[in-house]
């Protein structure tokens, strides 16, 4: 995911922090994440993509994290 994309879904889903998937396998990247400077998160997900919340689905502006039928029903 580029950066553009990554901001732009992060802002429609309320934030970086809704983006993480905090079950993700990668441990050490979740716990180094939540530790470090707020303005080095992006930087740090976006090398470690596999640390964010999927599917990622979107809908023009809108978008969802994880798998949420209900949602992508209502869209057109």
């Amino acid at each position: 995911m580029s950066k553009g994309e990554f901001t732009s879904v992060a802002q429609a889903n309320g934030g970086i922090e809704n983006m993480i998937n905090p079950n993700a396998k990668d441990k050490d990247t979740l716990a180094l994440i939540k530790y470090i400077a707020d303005e080095d998160k992006l930087e740090k997900i976006l090398e470690n993509q596999q640390v964010i919340k999927t599917p990622v689905v979107r809908n023009g502006k809108q978008s969802t994290l994880g798998y949420q039928p209900d949602v992508w029903k209502k869209w057109e």
